[in-house]
């Protein structure tokens, strides 16, 4: 498959599938057993990024800069040679955030994008992909105001797709994929909307009382 539409992906992400290209630029679908989410409601901030956003370092934008965050991500890795985010893949998923499926949580710095990530929106549940940084902790960050936004717009599943070493320091865990179609189908079902007015206190309170 070299062709990939945003109908494909809303098809895809609804049953449990997604795409990654090769470094030939064909792309395969993947549905992985176990399956790795990020519990919302065990997700804590770690000791050592507390302080960092108590001094808000960096400015949070949602949807700002929703392709240049998948470009930040598309780069090759230093213990990586290629990507699997291909041109193709960039193009249809810069498809599906005009139509307000897909979404990027980004850090700047002196107005600088320097870190963010981005996923897919679909019900309530977050399809995570991918998240990168140019300065250090700005993914973190990013990551952290994601939580905080999964979690007042009630979302129910933050899905991780893979487990390792990025994704487990934010909590995933690995659970059978009988059992993550199950929470999907449940997820589907409901509805949430990832951005609105009333999150903007989040950027600037991070530990609001409560918390």
């Amino acid at each position: 498959m070299n062709f990939l539409s945003a109908d494909d992906l809303i098809y895809g992400y609804m049953n449990g599938i997604f795409p990654m290209a090769d470094a030939d630029g064909t792309l395969y679908w993947y549905s992985p057993d176990p399956r790795a989410i990020i519990p919302l409601e065990t997700y804590k901030p770690s000791k050592s990024l507390r302080p960092i956003l108590n001094k808000q370092q960096f400015e949070i934008r949602i949807n700002a800069d929703f392709k240049a965050v998948m470009q930040g991500c598309a780069l090759p890795r230093e213990d990586e040679d290629s990507t699997w985010i291909s041109d193709e893949i960039i193009n249809a998923y810069t498809e599906l955030h005009r139509m307000g499926l897909a979404h990027s949580v980004e850090t700047y710095v002196n107005n600088e994008l320097v870190g963010g990530l981005y996923g897919v929106a679909i019900g309530a549940v977050f399809f995570g992909e991918s998240m990168f940084h140019t300065v250090s902790n700005a993914s973190k960050v990013a990551f952290h105001y994601l939580i905080e936004i999964l979690k007042q717009q009630n979302y129910d599943l933050l899905d991780t797709q893979f487990i390792n070493d990025n994704v487990r320091r934010f909590g995933a865990i690995e659970i059978p994929k009988s059992e993550y179609i199950k929470l999907l189908k449940k997820g589907l079902l409901k509805k949430a909307h990832f951005a609105e007015t009333d999150i903007r206190h989040l950027y600037t309170d991070p530990f609001r009382k409560g918390k």
